[in-house]
């Protein structure tokens, strides 16, 4: 039953208290259990500070506002005022008062504008179906003009619940590539993750494999038949943690002919959520930023011990994953399945990032795969995470402000699969 607009903004006008006084252990009492099992109180706590950091420190929050037109659950946004700018908290109110969405919208409602070296005129587009069953997911496959046989990449968004776009506030990195790489000849094929389009049917024994594997193989399948696509020239494209599964991907298709992995974790997750969780702290210092990192380095040594096991509450783990994503997670050393394939490989790293660093993450890679002469590793000095340009010291700010993937990067990435 769909609850009355009154009561939709009962239900959210106690959400934004709860808000303003940063309860969230009795915010998550407000969730629907699927919005439960995926989101923490420790994660929204990290969330929320991470926002604040970003934004120079939260101001107010601001009435609900429900969105025009007839949506069921009733989707309602909450203004957040900072000292630099603001967000946006957009959540549904469900007919049993409970709420059954949740995220921060960064730039509140902007619109992705293509990047000048898309040239549309060069390719078409058109929507496709990955793998079958409950979790077959959506993607768009994107072919260059002509008759090829053209390279072709499987776009891997990075870790979360991401669409096919990777779209984070205003920007959209993966379509950027897309549309990129489309224009320099190249078949792209990206999907919206099992975890965004299927978030209220994953199991509780869902793990990063399961995450990748099936959809990312049916687009390795999917792209083998089109006539366009030369079927001995199909590359694994994965940013953040999508390239931390490619070689996993790889592993299980021979047939794949090479990786371009951006920003590619190798850090154990839970140390790297603790580390970045400390940089964010630093940019904002206070209370709430100090119990989230608390809380998160809880979490984190109960993922790294012997004590966690299958049954393990995904509330008590970090970042609100079930305990045998981070069983499946600690048994998978990308850099060691990455070493044992013979297929070449782009690793590229931004200098500024924060997230996915030189010194944790990128001198792992270089340390295994350096001397390899098929593989071949830069770094983009003034790249942040999303490889967009700036300088000085990088902020979740900067994913807020709409921008591109760097057209060197893009050219690098061309040019290099043209070589394949």
């Amino acid at each position: 039953m769909r609850m009355d607009e009154d009561g939709a903004l009962e239900v959210a006008r106690g959400f934004a208290a709860l808000l303003r006084a940063e309860h969230f252990d009795k915010i998550a009492e407000l969730f629907a259990p699927p919005l439960r099992a995926m989101v923490s109180a420790e994660a929204l706590q990290l969330a929320w500070a991470t926002e604040a950091a970003g934004h120079g420190g939260i101001r107010a929050v601001r009435e609900p506002v429900i969105e025009a037109g007839e949506t069921d659950p009733i989707r309602v946004r909450i203004a957040v005022t900072c000292a630099d700018a603001g967000f946006t908290v957009v959540t549904s109110v469900g007919g049993d008062g409970l709420l059954h969405g949740l995220r921060l919208d960064p730039h509140d409602g902007a619109v992705w504008q293509p990047p000048h070296y898309a040239q549309e005129d060069r390719f078409t587009e058109r929507e496709v179906l990955l793998d079958t069953g409950p979790l077959a997911v959506p993607g768009t496959l994107t072919l260059p003009d002509g008759p090829g046989p053209w390279p072709a990449a499987v776009l891997l968004a990075g870790g979360g619940p991401f669409d096919r776009d990777g779209t984070s506030g205003p920007n959209k990195p993966l379509k950027d590539i897309a549309w990129g790489l489309a224009s320099r000849q190249v078949a792209v094929l990206r999907f919206d993750k099992p975890t965004f389009a299927h978030p209220d049917r994953l199991p509780s024994d869902f793990t990063m494999a399961d995450e990748y594997l099936p959809p990312a193989l049916a687009a390795v399948r999917l792209l083998r038949r089109q006539p366009e696509v030369a079927p001995d020239r199909i590359h694994l494209l994965g940013h953040s943690m999508g390239g931390k599964a490619a070689p996993r991907i790889a592993a299980a298709d021979p047939t794949i002919a090479g990786l371009v992995l951006l920003a590619a974790d190798a850090q154990p997750m839970h140390e790297a959520a603790v580390r970045v969780a400390h940089y964010l702290a630093t940019l904002t210092p206070g209370p709430s930023a100090d119990e989230a990192v608390a809380a998160l380095t809880r979490q984190a040594a109960l993922a790294a011990s012997p004590e966690l096991t299958p049954d393990t509450p995904p509330n008590l783990l970090p970042l609100g994953f079930f305990a045998a994503y981070w069983l499946d997670l600690r048994a998978y050393d990308p850099v060691a399945t990455a070493a044992a394939l013979a297929c070449p490989m782009l690793i590229l790293q931004g200098g500024r990032d924060y997230q996915v660093t030189v010194t944790d993450d990128l001198e792992l890679w270089q340390r295994a795969l350096a001397n390899r002469p098929e593989v071949a590793i830069r770094i983009h000095q003034d790249a942040n995470h999303l490889f967009f340009t700036g300088s000085g010291q990088a902020t979740p700010a900067e994913y807020a402000r709409p921008g591109h993937v760097a057209p060197a990067v893009v050219d690098e990435i061309a040019t290099w699969l043209a070589r394949q």
